[in-house]
């Protein structure tokens, strides 16, 4: 998603985006063309590279005579480089890792390889981007080159995601709750690094005294499709105060309609875009002290240790107990801090910056 807002922003005047995709075009690959700009799906299936597949790669470089090749993610990096291999001399290439890395363990066996791999070959990108300052020290404990570094944060639209009360009472009109329904939000997708199991301990021990708040879950597979997450619910007895609504497209809506927003990882985020996106919509957040959560929220939040449902349950309670102009207060404070260090304008300007300073070491090259 970051890829696309940075995509959607970049000034077409001074750049030529291209999008090649290892994959297919995925959730986003529509939206992006819907940009005017290419996507090249390259076709291969995950985790199993072929070398048709690389020869594809290879030759979408060339046709594109890129100057800058910029990788996402771990895999786009290593495809990156070795696009950039068959280009030496002519294109600059940058990675981009967008995750912390608190233990291999965490990882697929085969995502660990490729982590492993990125340590031995970040000698050769220009610069590794990171979005998370947390990252970029744990990556570089197992070996990624330290002089490399640069930190660039997720942006966030602070224009789509912004405070609203129509929001607030159409979500509460959609889900049948009363008007003065207190609402705590975790969007995210399923997956074990969210922690859906400590969020819903957490949502246990706050309805033993708060007959009031309702909690909303969406994401992909956070619906009622998923067997393992409406047990869980209905053994904890939340089926009442517990809403599924899996993915979403009006998640703007969704974050403006909260009163407090959550995230619950235990590992593996960099820089979450729940949290932005719900501070930019005057919403407090209560997040797990993983990857640069803490230093997202500031002090206009709640950060407690992750894997710890009393303590997330605790912290919420806190801001339940403030009362609703204390927590509007605090809500106005997080989106002010949202829009002065992390609006999507200016994490452009970041990117734009360094990919000229690119273009002006490639112009040197050539000179």
């Amino acid at each position: 998603m970051m890829l696309y807002k940075l995509l959607s922003r970049t000034n077409r005047t001074r750049f030529e985006p291209a999008v090649i995709s290892l994959s297919d075009h995925g959730t986003l690959g529509e939206q992006i063309e819907g940009l005017g700009i290419p996507v090249i799906s390259i076709g291969m299936k995950r985790g199993r590279p072929t070398l048709t597949g690389i020869w594809r790669l290879i030759a979408a470089a060339r046709e594109l005579k890129p100057n800058i090749i910029q990788g996402w993610m771990y895999h786009g990096n290593l495809a990156a480089q070795l696009a950039g291999f068959f280009r030496p001399g002519q294109t600059v290439v940058l990675w981009n890792i967008r995750q912390s890395l608190y233990s291999l363990s965490y990882e697929k066996r085969a995502t660990a390889a490729v982590i492993k791999i990125g340590s031995y070959l970040s000698r050769f990108p220009a610069y590794i981007i990171y979005n998370s300052k947390t990252s970029a020290c744990q990556h570089e404990a197992i070996g990624y080159r330290a002089g490399a570094r640069v930190f660039i944060p997720n942006g966030f639209d602070t224009a789509g995601f912004s405070p609203s009360d129509e929001a607030r009472q159409s979500v509460r009109s959609e889900l049948g709750i009363a008007e003065d329904a207190f609402l705590i939000g975790l969007i995210c997708r399923y997956h074990p690094m969210k922690d859906h199991e400590m969020f819903l301990k957490a949502v246990s021990l706050l309805l033993e005294s708060n007959s009031n708040v309702h909690f909303v879950l969406a994401g992909d597979r956070v619906d009622n499709n998923n067997v393992e997450l409406r047990k869980r619910i209905h053994h904890l007895k939340l089926s009442n105060h517990v809403h599924l609504l899996g993915e979403r497209r009006d998640i703007s809506r969704l974050t403006a309609a909260l009163d407090i927003g959550v995230s619950s990882s235990s590992y593996a985020e960099g820089f979450p875009n729940v949290i932005g996106e719900a501070m930019s919509c005057a919403v407090p957040c209560v997040v797990t002290d993983v990857g640069d959560s803490a230093l997202i929220v500031g002090d206009t939040g709640m950060v407690v240790q992750p894997r710890d449902p009393l303590s997330l349950a605790y912290a919420c309670q806190k801001l339940i107990d403030m009362g609703k102009d204390r927590l509007q207060e605090m809500g106005k404070r997080a989106r002010r801090r949202i829009v002065d260090r992390f609006s999507l304008e200016y994490i452009v300007q970041h990117y734009e910056h360094l990919y000229g300073q690119m273009e002006h070491v490639k112009q040197e090259e050539c000179e």
